[in-house]
């Protein structure tokens, strides 16, 4: 089943694939990544999600913890968490290939109906082996990618096939909590969602914490246990990672984006990034212009 959905992938991300190595579907928050060669360390704030390996290999580092997996391996991102990721094996005659999934919360919670949700933290980030019915409900998704009338009329009954196998499989537990209503993991995402929202502005941690309906103590616990970082800690990678992404991809100068992204100092800028990337801004551009 693995080479099968690998060919599958392999054709539409092929024909369809962005200069980012990215190919969108035409179905909601699916997407195939491919790579030609190993790359550089990505750092990203991820939303919940999960990868499935077809091809190649994958190093991801969240918090104190590394994970590295491949082919025929699952990787279940089940919180809003920063992570720095590698991919560690690609070439012209074997790419990196990857299916991605971002998970539908309105999805969970349908499926996840009256049960209560444990309250206990699960690991957010989880890798291991993918199950058999998660692998098939992929296939079956995947074959429909290049059959416009058959994927109207089916997709959405399989986008949510597909999540209910997830929820069934052993990453089950972790994702359960993303849809279960008033649970940590759903409080915390509603605080997520603001700083995401308006990380450029100076966001106190009180009004964090009423969106997520705890005192700012209990907030503080929950928020960390989840993210892995305190809350002003998230918001300075959100700052961090869009800065990247606007100086390396659209050319944005260092001072305007140190203000486009918040902050009022730019040396504080600069001291932060290089902190975070292990490189000034300057050279970090300059060393991704030679790259490329």
């Amino acid at each position: 089943m693995r080479d099968s959905l690998l060919d599958l992938c392999r054709r539409y991300a092929d024909a369809h694939v962005d200069p980012c190595g990215v190919a969108i579907t035409p179905v909601t928050g699916l997407s195939i990544v491919r790579a030609l060669h190993p790359g550089e360390l990505q750092a990203a704030v991820c939303r919940p999600l999960i990868a499935m390996l077809l091809q190649g290999r994958k190093r991801v580092t969240t918090g104190i913890e590394s994970f590295e997996y491949g082919p025929g391996e699952i990787m279940v991102i089940a919180a809003d968490v920063p992570t720095v990721s590698q991919i560690t094996q690609a070439s012209l005659g074997a790419p990196y290939y990857s299916l991605v999934l971002e998970l539908d919360i309105a999805i969970l919670r349908e499926l996840h109906g009256s049960t209560p949700a444990e309250q206990a933290h699960t690991a957010s980030v989880r890798v291991g082996p993918v199950d058999e019915e998660v692998s098939d409900a992929a296939y079956r998704l995947a074959r429909l990618l290049g059959q416009h009338d058959a994927l109207s009329a089916l997709g959405e009954g399989l986008r949510r096939e597909f999540h209910y196998w997830l929820l069934r499989s052993v990453q089950g537990p972790a994702i359960r909590a993303l849809g279960a209503a008033d649970s940590y993991a759903e409080r915390v995402s509603r605080a997520v969602a603001i700083l995401r929202k308006d990380f450029m502005r100076t966001i106190r941690v009180e009004e964090l914490a009423d969106a997520a309906g705890m005192s700012v103590s209990v907030f503080h616990q929950h928020f960390r246990a989840i993210t892995t970082l305190s809350p002003l800690q998230f918001q300075k990678q959100l700052r961090l990672i869009t800065a990247r992404r606007l100086m390396l991809t659209e050319g944005v100068g260092i001072a305007q984006t140190a203000y486009a992204v918040g902050y009022a100092s730019v040396s504080q800028f600069t001291r932060e990034y290089a902190r975070m990337f292990a490189t000034p801004p300057g050279r970090d551009v300059r060393m991704a212009k030679a790259s490329a």
